[in-house]
């Protein structure tokens, strides 16, 4: 009986704690961060080739699709191919790929900054390759995976997020792909609808911290 009641005790305290820090009971590891409809902020990261980068270098888009990703993990290799196609269908529409390396290579030894650099030339990456020194923006946009997508259209307010989640229905087989998540999304936003798939469950590893 005494083990119970001290169990229950501790078990008030965590709950009282995490209410204190903004959780609640049943949230999960993506209950922070940016919702639909949200307004992402402004960006002032270093791409690959040097120069930093933010959505103001392009007055002409009328939105961006953001891409966490990295050099290392599987899922993210295997979605490479497919975001530079993303890139290609859609930067000419107003809607460019800007990717965002998350991980920190103090962690991670492989996506430090120079391989990064090394990655893009490789793989021949025709969008920015940013290097979130800060490790903080992808915590801003609540991402947890390499790949997670946020999908933002440009509007008078600010750039509103539309989608977030996986590419498509199958990150591991592109030839497998039955259903593409956010081209169909940015392609709904191009048409003036609304997106009908707002969000799914991003999948591949975890963002290393």
């Amino acid at each position: 009986m005494k083990n119970k009641r001290i169990l229950f005790v501790l078990s008030l305290v965590i709950t009282a704690s995490l209410a204190l820090a903004g959780f609640t009971a049943g949230e999960n590891e993506d209950s922070y961060g940016y919702s639909i409809g949200d307004y992402a902020a402004e960006i002032n990261l270093l791409n690959v080739d040097g120069n930093m980068v933010s959505y103001e270098d392009y007055p002409k888009a009328k939105g961006f699709i953001v891409i966490f990703t990295c050099n290392t993990c599987p899922y993210a290799v295997a979605s490479e191919d497919r975001i530079i196609a993303l890139d290609a269908e859609f930067k000419g529409k107003g809607y460019p790929v800007i990717a965002i390396n998350p991980n920190n290579p103090e962690v991670q030894p492989d996506d430090t900054y120079e391989l990064m650099q090394a990655k893009a030339k490789d793989k021949g990456f025709t969008f920015p390759y940013l290097y979130d020194k800060t490790n903080t923006v992808y915590a801003q946009y609540g991402a947890t995976k390499t790949p997670h997508v946020y999908l933002l259209e440009n509007t008078k307010k600010g750039r509103m997020v539309q989608y977030i989640g996986a590419i498509d229905d199958n990150v591991r087989t592109a030839s497998a792909v039955k259903e593409r998540f956010l081209a169909n999304a940015v392609n709904e936003l191009l048409a003036g609808k609304e997106v009908s798939v707002k969000e799914t469950k991003a999948i591949g590893c975890s963002v290393k911290q």
